[in-house]
């Protein structure tokens, strides 16, 4: 049984997607949704295995872990995590493995004694009693914004087709593909076609990576063109750009506030969870690769 996230660690701020068009932004903003998932999803590596030592004291956080944690980010995202990305979910087990530990500590475990979730869900909710919000006044919250403005910014945009032809083909071959629909042929005659709308430029970047997206800026619209990605050549069509706009602090205060609120929570949260951390001895079998 798979066991939540805890919200001690990555609690995302509220999506903005609801209000308008604007969307959370990459690594702390779209990946951290995959976070939530895979953080989740580690919890059903076997706790008795990978997370216990002969000395109660001492978390060990086994080669288990950052396998079943690469797998799952593979089979979310497509692609190898990032060192970065790793310690991240690194961060989310032991934080929910400390949680577990410290509620079993509580005696919370009394009448569920097999369900991890629920235990470590109970150490949390003694954690949630303790967090105290300050006020902020409306000068504070516009320099918080600010500072976290990159959230609320509206991206550059790209609309855009691809037509990618069968297994890895050579540069020359989708050269003389690209020919052939900047003559007139349809792009899904002898390809797989995809129209993407409005993707980010932080999306492009990811999928397709720097030297892509860089390339993209500069493309003619309404031209095929042989454009080379991480996963090997392929026809592109730049359809439209749309410019990156600035949120406003005066339409989108409400929002702020909440993510000021939610932000400072889990700060506040996750402090005390590496507070209780201090008790522990905390051994990595492997380093991050």
């Amino acid at each position: 049984m798979s066991t939540p996230l805890s919200s001690s660690v990555f609690d995302a701020p509220r999506s903005v997607a609801n209000h308008g068009k604007r969307l959370p932004p990459d690594l702390w903003r779209e990946p951290l949704l995959h976070f939530l998932l895979l953080g989740a999803l580690l919890f059903a590596v076997d706790h008795f295995l990978i997370g216990r030592a002969d000395d109660p004291r001492t978390i060990i956080v086994g080669a288990a872990v950052d396998n079943e944690a690469r797998e799952l980010f593979k089979a979310s995202r497509n692609r190898e995590p990032t060192k970065e990305e790793m310690e991240a979910l690194r961060r989310v087990w032991l934080d929910n493995e400390v949680l577990y530990r410290e509620g079993l500590a509580l005696q919370l475990d009394k009448g569920d004694p097999v369900i991890r979730e629920r235990v470590i869900f109970k150490a949390l909710s003694t954690v949630e009693a303790g967090v105290k919000l300050a006020t902020i006044d409306d000068k504070q919250l516009r320099s918080w914004f600010d500072s976290h403005r990159v959230k609320y910014d509206d991206p550059m945009r790209f609309d855009f087709e691809e037509a990618a032809l069968p297994g890895n083909a050579a540069e020359s071959t989708v050269r003389a593909f690209v020919d052939e629909l900047n003559h007139g042929a349809p792009g899904d005659s002898k390809a797989g076609l995809r129209v993407f709308s409005h993707r980010p430029l932080s999306n492009l970047q990811q999928s397709y990576g720097d030297e892509f997206a860089v390339a993209l800026q500069k493309a003619p619209v309404k031209q095929w063109q042989a454009m080379q990605t991480r996963d090997g050549w392929r026809a592109i069509r730049l359809d439209g750009i749309t410019p990156p706009s600035p949120g406003s602090y005066d339409a989108l205060r409400n929002i702020i506030l909440q993510d000021w609120k939610d932000a400072t929570a889990s700060e506040q949260r996750s402090a005390a969870v590496r507070a209780m951390q201090k008790k522990y001895t905390v051994k990595y079998e492997s380093a991050i690769r």
